[in-house]
């Protein structure tokens, strides 16, 4: 399935601004038929009380970037999507710098995208989670 046009870079981190993406941090810094890369960097108000990186904030990370690919690579027809399921498994932390993510597509059907992101520390590209989500495509009601 190929990259729709208007998702551009510019377009991509517009959409997330007064949102939740906005909220956080987020941005999109490559986008391709293949793949979506993000960031954002590390600060005290997405760390949990502990000093280390929130879990909420790698999955925010990783959700977004499948999210926005999934965007991107919709059917020309569809309205939307949703997540519908995901799943993390953490194998390392950040306390500061800039964590980023690549998600790429396993799926690209009609009703549903499976998608996969590896969020890992920019500076050492060290793995921080590997995570999967599962997006159902929404078509305009008729």
């Amino acid at each position: 399935m190929a990259l729709r046009p208007e998702f551009t870079l510019e377009a991509a981190n517009q959409r997330g601004s007064g949102r939740l993406p906005g909220l956080f941090g987020f941005r999109v810094t490559a986008v391709s038929d293949k793949s979506l890369d993000a960031e954002l960097d590390v600060r005290p108000e997405i760390l949990a009380p502990n000093g280390y990186l929130h879990a909420a904030t790698v999955v925010a990370l990783a959700d977004t970037a499948c999210g926005y690919g999934c965007l991107a690579h919709l059917p020309h027809d569809a309205a939307n999507f949703t997540t519908i399921e995901l799943k993390t498994n953490f194998l390392g932390t950040a306390r500061e710098g800039t964590i980023a993510c690549t998600a790429r597509p396993v799926h690209l059907g009609r009703t549903t995208h499976v998608w996969d992101a590896t969020v890992y520390r920019r500076d050492d590209r060290r793995t921080i989670a590997l995570f999967r989500c599962t997006q159902m495509i929404l078509y305009p009601t008729r």
